[in-house]
């Protein structure tokens, strides 16, 4: 490796705006972030799947008798 090219490599310290504090390695030495794994909707499981256009009844309606005769 090339010498004085390299950023200076950190452990770094995330805190998230829950409160959630934990260390990473980074070129910078904080980072603050609005949402992390600890409250994402995505990972705590309070995500809501929601088909509001009803595309996948619409598909049923469509192919679901094809896809019954092809199984």
């Amino acid at each position: 490796m090339k010498e004085k090219i390299h950023p200076k490599y950190y452990n770094c310290k995330v805190r998230c705006a829950c409160g959630n504090e934990f260390e990473i390695g980074s070129t910078q030495k904080e980072i603050k972030v609005e949402i992390c794994s600890k409250c994402h909707p995505f990972f705590t499981g309070k995500q809501k799947l929601v088909d509001t256009a009803g595309r996948v009844e619409k598909f049923y309606r469509r192919y679901g008798e094809a896809a019954e005769k092809q199984a």
